[in-house]
């Protein structure tokens, strides 16, 4: 059954959102943000022959690389700019959400408010130019002895001056990158970081959907299996929508009050608990862990000849985390699995909302308030995170194994859909909110005109 507010945000009247200027002006500039960022991904690095680089990158398709090609919009194949998105920052965030839980120094400042929220925020953009400065290294090294047993070299300048551009022109990629996302975020609809992402992975779809009709015309795809890879992809996002949507009601109910007629009423309410609490962030965050190190070894692979210890571990590495191979698919879903606990319990306190609900003399039926009441719902939080784990898990990785054995492309792969269609949810939740605020600030003027009136 749905809430008030849902049923109130089913019958908003569109015709509101023309008179809503400020939902249209944040409109707008998420739009005007996102166009950037796709002109900037066509921006390349100087000092690259683009045509020797575009065939070099043939050679590694299917890869790992599409992977990360795919979360940054076509980037990386083109060496633009953003080659390296807005991974570096994601991991860093990573970094520093689990220092917080392990450093008490560190959660102390989580715990300060705005002021220790300002100094974690800016130990993330530190962490992000260190990772992005070694990723950029590595890449640019991998760059110069790429294709050089071929004949083919993608550097056309100096060595040492490439590297040093390269550095320093992807730490300037991510660091505006992170900047446009913030400002998304704060001046514009949704999350930026996160549309960010969304709009590099629907920025490859109509590539992926022409290479499955390709496939069929050219004869290596069966008919019936384009028809089942798109009844896939629909089943998939009608799965998606509805366990996004899916929740534990708790009900909660409040001491007996006596009403205006001399009535006593006790008021019943419900708190939702998210079967996936964590939303889209787990897949994010294990994929981003296991895209950063496989990133360095697929480019510093370029140079090694596996003649030492170093080397060996490099080809180990890119041969057994290959995109698809067993130990790439079961270090993914650990970690997809871990960050949905973790994430969990950093969004959602027991004891915070139990100690909440015993202030305002709420409490759950058959469970004393206080402790017993943190403790079961912990219990129920636990047990429905489990659900929620295994059907990310699901979702991210029987049909990335699908993709990568018939080579569908990484953008019709379960991560890439679950992230855009949380997003796309996310988003169209925040307009019908300011939809909604901007209907309740007309009723608010029209009774003041009212009010005003009758005087």
């Amino acid at each position: 059954m749905a809430s008030a507010a849902e049923q109130m945000a089913a019958n908003i009247n569109l015709g509101q959102f023309a008179k809503a200027t400020e939902l249209k002006k944040r409109l707008w500039f998420t739009l005007g943000a996102l166009i950037i960022f796709r002109l900037l991904s066509h921006v390349p690095l100087p000092g690259l022959d683009p045509r020797v680089l575009a065939s070099l990158f043939e050679t590694t398709k299917g890869g790992v690389l599409d992977f990360f090609n795919a979360f940054s919009g076509g980037s990386l194949t083109r060496m633009s700019l953003i080659a390296l998105g807005v991974m570096p920052y994601i991991t860093a965030s990573i970094v520093v959400q689990l220092a917080t839980s392990l450093s008490p120094t560190l959660g102390a400042l989580k715990k300060e408010g705005e002021s220790g929220r300002k100094k974690l925020n800016q130990y993330t953009r530190y962490g992000t130019v260190l990772l992005t400065g070694i990723q950029g290294y590595f890449i640019a090294v991998g760059l110069e002895g790429w294709g050089a047993s071929a004949g083919m070299e993608a550097v056309v300048i100096d060595p040492y001056l490439f590297r040093a551009t390269t550095v320093i022109s992807l730490i300037g990629g991510t660091m505006f990158l992170m900047w446009l996302g913030e400002q998304i975020t704060s001046r514009g609809i949704g999350n930026g970081v996160s549309l960010i992402i969304m709009a590099g992975i629907v920025s490859q779809l109509p590539t992926a959907l022409a290479n499955l009709f390709e496939g069929g015309r050219t004869g290596s795809l069966s008919a019936m299996f384009i028809i089942a890879a798109v009844i896939g992809v629909v089943a998939l996002v009608a799965g998606i929508v509805f366990m996004e949507r899916a929740q534990r009601r708790v009900l909660i109910q409040y001491p007996k009050r006596q009403t205006q007629r001399g009535m006593m009423q006790a008021d019943k309410s419900h708190l939702p608990l998210k079967i996936n609490t964590a939303n889209v962030i787990p897949p994010i965050f294990a994929s981003s862990l296991l895209l950063m190190p496989l990133t360095v070894s697929q480019f510093a692979g370029q140079r090694t000849q596996g003649e030492s210890l170093w080397g060996d571990i490099i080809i180990g590495m890119n041969q057994y985390l290959h995109h698809g191979t067993p130990l790439y698919m079961a270090l993914y879903a650990a970690g997809i699995i871990f960050f949905c606990f973790f994430y969990t319990a950093v969004v959602f306190n027991p004891e915070e909302t139990a100690d909440n609900l015993k202030r305002y003399g709420g409490f759950i039926p058959g469970i004393r308030p206080g402790k017993n009441t943190a403790d079961y719902l912990d219990y129920v939080l636990t047990r429905i995170t489990v659900i929620g784990a295994a059907y990310l898990t699901f979702i991210c990785l029987v049909p990335e194994y699908v993709t990568s054995k018939y080579g569908l492309g990484i953008a019709l792969g379960g991560t890439s859909l679950l992230i855009v269609v949380n997003v796309t949810i996310d988003t169209v939740t925040q307009i019908q909110s300011h939809l909604l605020a901007h209907q309740y600030g007309d009723l608010i003027k029209k009774a003041k005109l009212k009010g005003g009136n009758r005087r």
